[in-house]
């Protein structure tokens, strides 16, 4: 069950001395009028929820994961299940792993509510949940047969990313070297999620990829978890191309706090206003939005963090699913823009940008539920 992918590294999300940011700091906001609202829509299109702190438990909601969700104004967040790399049967892991995390939501109905549908994320917002959206970050479990895709579609799965970062029998991911497109095979399983109304996600893919798969799929497509590539020069970053493609078909593009933001490794919120603000400044204010890739729960334990960080890039390094700028001090998050306060943080930095009210708004949760009401139906 990976509620949040990052199993070992707890969401990547925080670098903190102390367990919590005091409860004020959340609701700082609504004292200045700085950043957003209570009623927002706040829509994480690639992230997770879980403790960094307590590893390897089975259930990962614990009261201090709620609690800072729900702090954070967190609206519905689009996190990873099944397969993406390793031993074991691709299909099996994927189907079980989608029962088991259907097992936890009605244990903690109270606060956390599957998301199939854009009226389930209004819903959330109006009964004061947190949404799960359930996606996959590999194809690998389609195997051979696309009619696959029904079955997942039919448990509750609505975004399918087409590849990791190596290839796979559906495309080529953004480290395979040849950078080939879409494979016959691929173009069934595009053919197929667009019959079952499930968002195709071209994150982590190859440049070809990416561009072949826009043009092929009858819906618009996602690129939920990016940086861009005229502003850090690396392969998970996407291109001018491949954005301004995205977005001309009416999909959307998420951007993500992840240290391919910068070439030197150590992003910071700085970089995330200017790849949104590049995003923006290509694709329209209407396509852009965050998938952050991680999750809100601060880490208490540097140290501890640096070691389980060291030993998961050693891991991807060897499994061969590494990207170009992974490494050991690179932490796979923003260090400045971490924790419950992330998204309101983000809100100000973009009002002192100079973005309207409307704007940021749409960047933080409506842009991807406009699109979800394109794929998903309202």
């Amino acid at each position: 069950m990976r509620i949040d992918r990052r199993a070992l590294l707890g969401g990547a999300t925080g670098l903190a001395a102390a367990a919590l940011l005091p409860r004020a700091a959340w609701a700082a906001d609504k004292a200045t009028g700085e950043a957003m609202g209570d009623d927002w829509i706040v829509i994480n299109a690639l992230g997770g929820l879980g403790d960094p702190n307590r590893r390897g438990e089975a259930d990962p909601f614990s009261p201090r994961v709620l609690a800072e969700a729900h702090a954070s104004g967190l609206t519905a967040v689009n996190c990873t299940f099944g397969y993406v790399s390793g031993p074991g049967d691709p299909f099996e892991i994927s189907v079980r792993d989608v029962a088991e995390t259907d097992a936890l939501l009605r244990r903690h109905e109270k606060d956390l509510l599957k998301i199939l549908s854009a009226a389930d994320i209004r819903r959330a917002k109006a009964e004061k949940k947190i949404g799960i959206i359930y996606g996959f970050q590999n194809g690998a479990m389609m195997g051979e047969d696309a009619s696959r895709v029904d079955i997942f579609a039919n448990l509750g799965v609505r975004i399918f990313q087409l590849t990791y970062n190596p290839a796979n029998q559906i495309g080529d991911g953004s480290m395979a070297p040849e950078n080939r497109g879409i494979t016959p095979f691929g173009r069934e399983v595009i053919a197929r999620l667009n019959e079952q109304r499930v968002m195709v996600d071209l994150s982590h893919s190859g440049e070809r990829t990416c561009l072949e798969a826009a043009r092929i799929s009858k819906a618009p497509i996602s690129i939920n978890h990016t940086g861009c590539r005229a502003v850090a020069d690396l392969p998970r970053n996407k291109t001018d191309a491949e954005l301004r493609l995205v977005a001309e078909k009416g999909g959307f593009v998420g951007i993500y706090f992840m240290p391919f933001l910068d070439v030197s490794g150590h992003a910071r919120a700085e970089h995330v206003v200017a790849h949104i603000d590049h995003a923006v400044n290509l694709c329209g204010e209407d396509h852009v939005g965050i998938g952050t890739d991680g999750s809100v729960t601060q880490i208490d334990d540097l140290k501890v963090y640096e070691a389980a960080l060291a030993e998961e890039i050693a891991q991807r390094r060897a499994a061969g699913i590494s990207a170009t700028g992974e490494r050991p001090d690179t932490y796979p998050f923003v260090v400045d823009l971490r924790g419950p306060d992330q998204f309101r943080k983000l809100a100000r930095l973009l009002r002192e940008k100079g973005y309207r009210t409307a704007r940021i708004e749409k960047i933080l949760g409506t842009n991807f539920l406009r699109y979800a009401e394109t794929i998903w139906g309202s």
